[in-house]
């Protein structure tokens, strides 16, 4: 932060991306500007009137992320705001459902989900337990103090006057997903499942809830540790498996399951050691609600999700409805139509009758019930799949951007309109979040990330061959 001349502190670039707000520990991510970051949420609390039904607070397994969550306990103590503060670390949504287990007013959660282990994030969600939209991450954006002078009180002295609550997040959750899943028939089952918790927060969830049974859980990379060794970062795509793929062949299980940095997404290893990628896991998960649970209603895609989805609901005659990404459009875009389901590319899907945010170990759950129900493997589930949709081939390209550039990328991209991209015609533009080509045989996206110093490209085309093409012509476009 830069000192003013009167000795204040001027405000930083307190930016809510996609998912909240994050930065680099020790850099902007400090306590002074986690303190007034709680200061803005306390702030918003009390203007709405649900201070009174108090905050849940919880945190991930990142570098002092308790210790985050006791400095945002100590401004809301200050502001005489209660809090419910999870006793030991929890995955977002676990975190997400405790509002609702106590009717609070909201939560914050100290998590960078899926970024390297140099992040750190703060994540509020409202009431209704889903990411808060566009505007109310504006209204807290604007309370927040242009200074570190905030009143803390001291988390002793506020459990001495009855304003802290610590709880254990597991029970209430465990007995919500046994009401949306026959956790006894997938214990039953047999299958043999390797479950890579990324170090992350939902580590022991998945194999706690299927304990007891014939069917087998072991886990990988199961202990707190954040640093995230082996890997860029906690999020479960294809180059950060290696070590699940392996363990899946090496016991011949049946399938491999991850979970991000805090529990909020899903990658996918089939019995051969396979990843099935996000696109073609949103659309088994879309599948199995409407083929195999009778399920019927809307579903909800980001512009960077799949056009499976926009098939199934042709199939199924349900609407599909796209948003920008972000479950800050995605969760009140499917709280407002009563969605079945709504994804996005990163692996983060939600669930009609689950609270309307994404979660990792419940699509975990809803895939094996699916594997159990149809009697196959993932990638016999995946080939069914193509033959009601058509094939599907997906890839993503990150490219590392400073905070010069994107002021140049931004530019640049309002001035691409090329007429064919690998030879496929370009049919439609959609400039809702970057710019999305809509292609006679697939689609191509280039965007900024709202969570990371990245540019990313999207492609998913019917034909695998044009797949790098098309990748590589969208790069060029750009000249990055």
């Amino acid at each position: 932060m830069d000192k003013a001349g009167d000795g204040s502190v001027t405000t930083p670039a307190f930016r809510f991306g996609t998912d909240g707000w994050r930065a680099i520990i020790g850099d902007q991510f400090t306590f002074a500007n986690v303190r007034r970051c709680a200061q803005g949420v306390a702030t918003y609390l009390r203007r709405t009137g649900l201070a009174e039904r108090g905050l849940v607070v919880g945190y991930d397994t990142r570098f002092a992320s308790s210790e985050f969550a006791i400095a945002v306990v100590e401004v809301m103590a200050a502001n005489g705001i209660g809090v419910f503060l999870c006793d030991r670390p929890a995955p977002t949504p676990v975190v997400g459902y405790s509002i609702v287990h106590f009717g609070a007013g909201g939560s914050v959660i100290i998590t960078a989900s899926h970024n390297s282990f140099l992040y750190s994030g703060l994540k509020f969600r409202p009431d209704y337990a889903g990411s808060a939209p566009p505007q109310v991450l504006a209204e807290i954006e604007a309370a927040i103090p242009d200074n570190d002078r905030i009143e803390t009180t001291s988390l002793d002295l506020a459990k001495a006057k009855g304003l802290v609550e610590m709880f254990d997040p597991r029970p209430a959750y465990r007995a919500h997903i046994s009401d949306l899943v026959d956790l006894e028939t997938l214990k039953s089952a047999g299958l043999g499942v390797v479950v890579d918790s990324m170090h992350g927060a939902a580590a022991g969830y998945l194999r706690s809830l299927l304990a007891g049974g014939e069917t087998y859980v072991r886990e990988i990379r199961s202990t707190k540790n954040p640093a995230f060794p082996g890997m860029d970062n906690p999020e479960p795509i294809a180059h950060n498996l290696r070590p699940l793929a392996s363990a899946v062949r090496r016991r011949g299980a049946d399938v491999g399951l991850a979970t991000d940095g805090d529990g909020d997404r899903l990658g996918v290893i089939d019995e051969r050691g396979n990843f099935v990628d996000q696109l073609q896991t949103f659309g088994l998960l879309a599948y199995y609600l409407l083929a195999e649970r009778g399920q019927r209603g809307a579903m909800v895609k980001s512009v960077t999700s799949t056009d499976m989805i926009s098939r199934l609901g042709e199939l199924y005659d349900v609407p599909v409805h796209q948003t920008a990404v972000g479950f800050k459009h995605l969760g009140p875009r499917m709280v407002e139509v009563d969605a079945i389901i709504a994804g996005e590319e990163s692996g983060g899907f939600a669930f009609r009758g689950h609270i309307p945010e994404r979660d990792g170990v419940l699509s975990g759950l809803f895939l094996l019930d699916l594997m159990v129900k149809r009697g196959v493997n993932p990638s016999t589930l995946v080939r069914d799949l193509y033959s009601k949709v058509g094939h599907h081939f997906y890839s993503r390209v990150d490219i590392p951007l400073s905070e010069e550039a994107r002021p140049q990328i931004a530019s640049r991209l309002l001035g691409l309109e090329p007429e064919r991209i690998a030879g496929l015609s370009v049919v439609s533009v959609d400039r809702s979040d970057g710019v999305r080509y809509g292609l006679d045989g697939g689609w191509a996206l280039i965007r900024v990330s709202g969570t990371e110093p990245l540019l990313r490209i999207y492609a998913e085309v019917r034909e695998s061959a044009l797949l790098p093409q098309v990748l590589k012509e969208c790069r060029t476009l750009l000249a990055v």
